[in-house]
């Protein structure tokens, strides 16, 4: 019996759009990827100019937010999880942004 291993690449990202609600990402192979911004607190608490502070980092696949220090593959995105940021760590980095 033979195996026969197939390589999955996932589609990365071309571009990235934030509004007041939502994370809105486009792929290579076409599709728009919608999530709510309330999964990506950081991104919810940041400002519009900060939000629009992205670059695609691992050639496409994933993307960050230099401003916010916010990094959300594209992985993640497909697989609809949420961002895994723990309440401590985020209080700890709101309480920074208020200095």
């Amino acid at each position: 019996m033979s195996s026969l291993a197939i390589e999955m690449r996932l589609a990365i990202a071309q571009s990235v759009s934030v509004t007041d609600d939502a994370l809105q990402v486009d792929l290579s192979d076409g599709r728009t990827i919608s999530a709510p911004l309330a999964w990506y607190p950081r991104l919810l608490h940041g400002t519009p100019s900060e939000r629009n502070n992205w670059r695609l980092i691992g050639e496409g696949e994933g993307i960050h937010w230099l401003d916010l220090d916010e990094d959300i593959s594209v992985e993640s995105l497909i697989l609809g999880k949420p961002s895994g940021e723990s309440q401590r760590s985020f209080k700890r980095w709101l309480e920074q942004r208020k200095v």
